[in-house]
Order: C-alpha cells, then sequence, then structure tokens
C-alpha cells in the first residue's frame, strides 16, 4: 500500500461488527479510489464486537468477500480490518530524546518518533495504533514541526490505543482461515471518523460517537489528529433485546418495530397511534396484541440515555471534553433511529449531526449512510501513505505491536 505505485493497484476494507460484516474493494487511479466491489451480509459469530465462534465467523468473513470479489471481478490476499471492542481507553503517552542545545533535525525525528513507537506493553497486550499528537522543547508544548528549533531535550506525546492480545488474535485467527492477511488494524470510532469529519472540525475539536450493533465507540480528534479513543458496550443490539423482552416479541419483530416505528424521543402522538405486536411462540395472527407507540418510545429511550451517559462519563473521566469542542458527529447504524441526534444532545450538552460517509467514486446509494462509515473510513485509512506498517519481513504473529502500531496522521504530513 505504499504510495509509490498506487495507481491501479486493489485495496480492500473488511468491517467485522455485531450485526453485519461488509466488504469494500477499491481501486485507485488518475481521479482517486473508485470503489469496485461490495459485500454484506448479516453477522455470524460475532457478540458485542467481540469473535466468539471463530469457525462460523471465518464462513460468514469468507461468504462477504467473495461477494465483493465476483462484483468487483478481482481476488484480495490482504485486508485492512477494524476492531470493534476489546481495547482500553487510549492513553497519552511521552517519549524524550536529548539534543544537548543542537538544532532538531529531521533524524531527531525519526529518532524520537522511533522511541514513541516502540514503547513497550504488557505482554497480554498489543498496541493497535501509536499515534504522534504533538511535540515539545524543554518542556514547551504544542509544536507542531520542531525541525529548526533548538533545546536540551525534544519530546513527543503518542496516543497510545492498545488491545487484549486474545480478542486480536481471535480476529486474525478467523481471517487467516479465509487464506487473507491483515494488512492494518483500526479501532472503529477512529475509521468512523476519519470517513465522516470535515477538516474545520478535525481541526477545531470534535466527538465522534459510532453507534453500532454491539459497542458505541467513542474518538475524539482536535489539530487534525485523533487524541483520544474509548469503546462502551451498549449498541443497538441491547435496543433491539429490550424491546424483544419488555414486549415479549421474537428478536427478529422486536428489530422491525424499532426500524419501522421506533423512536429516542417521545411525542404527542404516540398515545394515539398502536403497533400490532405478535407474542412469541404464537403462529396464529388473531394472537397479536395491539400496543401503544408510548410504550415502544419508553422501552428505547432509557437504553440510548444509558448509551450518551456512558459516552459523557468517558469523556469526563479522559479530560477530553474540553478539548473536544461542542461539536459531536453521530455515526453507525444504531444512530438513525428518529430522535437520537436531538437526545444525544440533550444529555451531552453539545451540537450534534449525523454523520455520513464523504463521498467515494462508486460508493452505492444503498451503502452511503451513516451504517457504512467504518466501512469507508478502513478505505480511507488503508488509501493514506499513514497505513504502511513497516512490517520489515515480520509475520503478524511474530510482531505484537509493531505491525499496527506505526501509523501517524503527521508522518504522513510531513514525511
Amino acid at each position: 500500500m505504499r504510495k509509490q505505485g498506487m495507481q491501479g493497484s486493489l485495496v480492500a476494507a473488511l468491517d467485522v461488527g455485531s450485526s453485519k460484516f461488509c466488504c469494500f474493494i477499491a481501486r485507485m487511479d488518475d481521479a482517486g479510489p473508485r470503489i469496485i466491489g461490495i459485500g454484506h451480509q448479516v453477522s455470524r459469530g460475532v457478540r458485542g464486537g467481540l469473535i466468539n465462534d471463530i469457525e462460523t465467523a471465518s464462513q460468514a468473513i469468507l461468504s462477504t468477500v467473495h461477494a465483493a470479489e465476483e462484483m468487483a471481478g478481482e481476488t484480495v490476499s490482504e485486508v485492512v480490518v477494524n476492531l470493534s471492542a476489546g481495547f482500553a481507553a487510549s492513553r497519552i503517552v511521552k517519549a524524550e530524546i536529548a539534543l544537548n542545545g543542537r538544532e532538531a533535525t529531521n533524524a531527531d525525528l525519526r529518532r524520537v518518533l522511533n522511541q514513541g513507537y516502540t514503547l513497550k506493553e504488557p505482554a497480554d497486550r498489543q498496541v493497535i495504533h501509536s499515534i504522534p499528537v504533538g511535540f515539545s522543547i524543554d518542556g514547551s508544548r504544542g509544536i507542531r514541526d520542531p525541525r529548526g528549533m533548538f533545546g536540551q531535550r525534544l519530546g513527543v506525546n503518542m496516543n497510545v490505543v492498545a488491545a487484549n492480545s486474545g480478542p486480536v488474535r481471535n480476529l486474525a485467527s478467523a481471517i487467516g482461515r479465509c487464506h487473507l492477511e491483515i494488512a492494518a488494524l483500526v479501532v472503529s470510532p477512529y475509521s468512523a471518523g476519519l470517513a465522516t469529519l470535515v477538516p474545520d472540525e478535525t481541526g477545531l475539536g470534535v466527538t465522534v460517537i459510532d453507534m453500532g450493533g454491539g459497542t458505541t465507540g467513542i474518538s475524539v480528534f482536535f489539530d487534525h489528529n485523533m487524541v483520544f479513543t474509548d469503546v462502551v458496550p451498549v449498541g443497538g443490539i441491547h435496543v433491539t433485546n429490550d424491546i424483544a423482552r419488555g414486549l415479549s416479541t421474537p428478536v427478529i419483530h422486536a428489530e422491525r418495530m424499532k426500524t419501522l416505528y421506533g423512536s429516542a424521543v417521545a411525542s404527542p402522538a404516540d398515545e394515539r397511534e398502536t403497533i400490532t405486536v405478535p407474542p412469541i411462540g404464537e403462529e396464529e395472527e388473531g394472537d397479536a396484541s395491539q400496543i401503544r407507540k408510548s410504550l415502544l418510545v419508553g422501552i428505547i429511550a432509557p437504553r440510548l440515555e444509558e448509551t450518551f451517559e456512558f459516552v459523557r462519563n468517558s469523556l469526563e473521566a479522559s479530560g477530553f471534553d474540553k478539548i473536544a469542542g461542542r461539536r459531536v458527529v453521530l455515526t453507525g447504524g444504531a444512530a438513525q433511529l428518529p430522535g437520537t441526534r436531538e437526545l444525544a444532545g440533550l444529555i451531552l450538552d453539545k451540537q450534534v449531526r449525523i454523520g455520513r460517509p464523504s463521498p467515494i467514486a462508486g460508493l452505492a446509494e444503498a451503502t452511503c449512510g451513516p451504517a457504512f462509515a467504518t466501512s469507508a473510513g478502513l478505505v480511507k485509512f488503508a488509501l493514506s501513505e499513514s497505513a504502511e506498517p513497516l512490517r520489515q519481513g515480520r509475520a503478524f504473529a511474530e510482531e505484537p505491536g509493531g505491525l499496527f502500531g506505526r501509523f501517524g496522521i503527521w508522518v504522513r504530513e510531513h514525511f
């Protein structure tokens, strides 16, 4: 995926989610990337963003990728994949080197960045991202480009995202069974931000909330870098299960009611509108009951309120709530429920918009909504220079942390 010779090359992006699997195959041409293959299907073998049945998940992945290959008329050997869960809140780690009063040079920048990239995690954790978010000289922070400056010590702050090794290896195993390699691994809220944000938002500060099926991802962007990310274990599937339990109806009907009649905010008309609810185990239509829509909204709203309270607590605990400003971009399939934007604005006390992937040539209308933000973001990540993983000839299993850790927007912009 190097920039040199990029024209005509293929990139495959694979979104392994709790509600769906999706694969985009893109080709780079003179006008930029073009989507030439799309495959997606209902998720299998994944729960809460983590693989819980490797064999079932690998079969579903194979089917998804094969559908995209059939449409593209091409075969892929590696994929850029998302990680939806299994990672802790990111943290800022500082690395420093001595300048001894010299002028900072390109070699010094590479040396301090290399030191940041090689920071070790415990044996049971794997570095997913290690992103330079700011430099300092002799403790003076906020320096974007220290080259040409003089001082005693040059430092860099790295935003480090680390995941438990088990979930990462399970994902790699499921993909490996499909005879595919992982070209890069990207946490879902980072990918969603790459797809939906505009430059002014990433520069001034913004929070991305990626509402998936099994999890809700959070990422904060500031000064054109991702400075924080976290995940909360609540998503759209939890809302569906609440409806199924609360109304004693099959999950498939609960999902249908949520999609057709659901809302996160109550309205006066809800008391007058009725919904047919088929009970579990009853096949006769006459056995269905009628409920007011207000009852359905009363089940949905508390779960979404809880989700946004989790998000608010995570941002406040991280200290990045103020840095993110008052701008929130809400994306992901679960964000499409009517009233979700208004509820998020009320609980978070911020300005909220629904984020859709920025246009990519060849992207079908059915796959350009918020539910496909992660997939589109994976394509954008793969086509950037920052996705080059510096493998140095070593395989994934032999290089814990190194294969996925060496990305950085700052590096892409300056080298």
